[in-house]
């Protein structure tokens, strides 16, 4: 049983949106801010893997639905949850929403999991920004969890 609960973590990048929705999709711009490897781009009807080498783990990501330049949405995790990427061309670059939703989990452990989402989103975010605004690699997720 899902619930009605939600996470979503924006940021507006200030570059052009074809740039930004490039950078989500292809794994070549993405291993600069968010994960290290992947089995290959993002397409509709695709599973991809995902792959955090620093923390030995890894996600089979199923891509739902694909609207060039607007919207990448894909169903992954453990339990699976529902992940939307929205783009939204502005004036001063591309606004890109992150919704997460379709949790199972209740009481305590919802509360962990929103926690855990809105953290995780927030840091993709801001390390995407510092990448593609300036090219510099701020090792956010790395860095969030170090063991030494």
């Amino acid at each position: 049983m899902s619930t009605t609960a939600y996470v979503e973590a924006q940021m507006l990048i200030r570059k052009p949106v074809e740039e930004v929705f490039e950078a989500f999709i292809n794994p070549e711009v993405t291993t600069n801010f968010w994960f290290t490897k992947s089995t290959g781009k993002l397409e509709e009807g695709k599973i991809i893997t995902w792959e955090w080498e620093m923390y030995g783990a890894k996600s089979d990501v199923k891509v739902n639905q694909i609207i060039p330049n607007q919207l990448i949405k894909t169903e992954w995790g453990e339990p699976s949850t529902q992940v939307d990427y929205e783009f939204k061309e502005m004036e001063r670059g591309t606004l890109v929403v992150i919704k997460s939703y379709g949790f199972t989990q209740t009481g305590d452990d919802l509360a962990k999991i929103i926690n855990d989402n809105t953290g995780g989103f927030t840091t993709v975010l801001d390390g995407c920004k510092a990448y593609l605004e300036h090219r510099i690699k701020l090792n956010l997720i790395e860095d969030k969890f170090p063991s030494k």
